[in-house]
């Protein structure tokens, strides 16, 4: 099976040999495409000693640091191919990732991510919440990973409304307008965790004590980008959906993780609360001394693999963040696959979540 026929699949429909095939072919292809047309990779392919010859499985490929993206520009196409500069989230003063999509790998990360989120909220869009100020969306040409990952979800929504003004406020009428206009009708929800917190959440408890309140019953949300500074605030994944139920009906919550080195292949949270892999990516959890894969149920270091970059060589990453694998092809959700746990941040790695930088102005 091809790329082009995966995109015909459902994403979660591969058990672990199906997909094993699939991704060493894929993900081989991309090594040499990649090997070929950029010079820092092939440099870095050669001094790893590899040998696609003796390519047995996607687990084997050289993978990079992720950070290795703040430091050098990687790409395997021509400057003049570039349609769309991606930049990662990244506190003040910090180096941040840019990544350079060409039309054909930005054309299958939008692909590749309606077809995952749509096995959550289903094939319809839907009146859109963005839990955010406009402002963010602002500057088209430099993306930033919180910018990008609003305008990625927004292809969800067919009539749209920012909850909050640039100045972080709660658009308390114009919320209520746009509920009554659609209501029982299902409300798609979008937003950054802490962000979603600070200014959506603790503002709704206020409004309640003085007898406001919004029925978001028929809504669906989905959230990503850290919980660092929540955990900071004891306040666990399970807390956040029940607080949120509480003040406005909310029940429907996924979180999400992914990163802007990986743009597309994003990995949802399921009615179980488990992260899942899709058809075209995977997560290998690695022991922090040797790389080796850690057994199931072990907390290493996570990798990713995506077989959507086709620009840039960020198929294969080593990410700053600590997981553990929980599963494959047997949640009880129904979805094949790996599922999985992220723990948290590496220690002395740097604040990157889009959720966690932010957060970081309210140290």
């Amino acid at each position: 099976m091809n790329f082009e026929d995966m995109l015909q699949t459902s994403p979660y429909s591969l058990d672990k040999e199906e997909k094993g095939r699939f991704l060493t072919e894929r993900l081989g292809e991309l090594t040499e495409k990649h090997r070929e047309s950029c010079p820092q990779y092939r440099n870095m392919l050669e001094s790893a000693g590899y040998d696609s010859q003796k390519l047995c499985s996607y687990k084997e490929l050289p993978f990079l640091p992720v950070r290795l993206f703040k430091e050098l520009e990687l790409r395997s196409v021509p400057k003049e191919e570039v349609v769309k500069t991606m930049t990662s989230s990244g506190t003040t003063g910090q180096a941040v990732s840019k990544i350079y999509l060409d039309r054909v790998t930005s054309a299958n990360q939008q692909k590749v991510m309606v077809k995952i989120v749509s096995d959550f909220t289903g094939s319809s869009r839907m009146p859109m919440i963005i839990l955010d100020c406009p402002s963010v969306v602002k500057n088209r040409q430099m993306f930033s990973a919180r910018g990008a990952g609003i305008l990625g979800f927004s292809i969800f929504g067919a009539k749209r409304i920012y909850a909050l003004d640039d100045d972080m406020k709660l658009d308390v009428d114009g919320l209520k307008a746009f509920l009554e206009k659609y209501q029982g009708q299902r409300i798609f929800l979008f937003g950054f965790t802490f962000m979603i917190w600070q200014h959506f959440y603790k503002e709704l408890v206020r409004l309640k004590e003085e007898g406001i309140t919004f029925d978001l019953s028929e809504g669906v949300l989905i959230h990503g980008g850290g919980w660092k500074k929540l955990i900071n605030e004891a306040v666990s994944p399970q807390e956040f959906g029940q607080r949120l139920q509480e003040v406005c009906g909310l029940r429907h919550v996924h979180d999400y993780y992914g990163m802007v080195e990986q743009t597309g292949c994003i990995y949802m949270e399921c009615e179980c609360g488990h992260l899942h892999a899709s058809n075209f990516s995977d997560v290998i959890v690695r022991r922090p001394l040797d790389f080796a894969e850690c057994e199931m149920g072990e907390k290493g270091i996570i990798q990713v693999v995506s077989t959507l970059p086709e620009s840039y060589p960020g198929h294969s990453l080593l990410t700053e963040d600590e997981g553990v694998v929980l599963g494959e092809d047997d949640c009880p959700c129904g979805r094949k696959g790996k599922y999985f746990k992220v723990i948290g941040r590496l220690k002395n790695a740097e604040i990157r979540g889009c959720s966690d930088t932010y957060a970081e102005k309210f140290r």
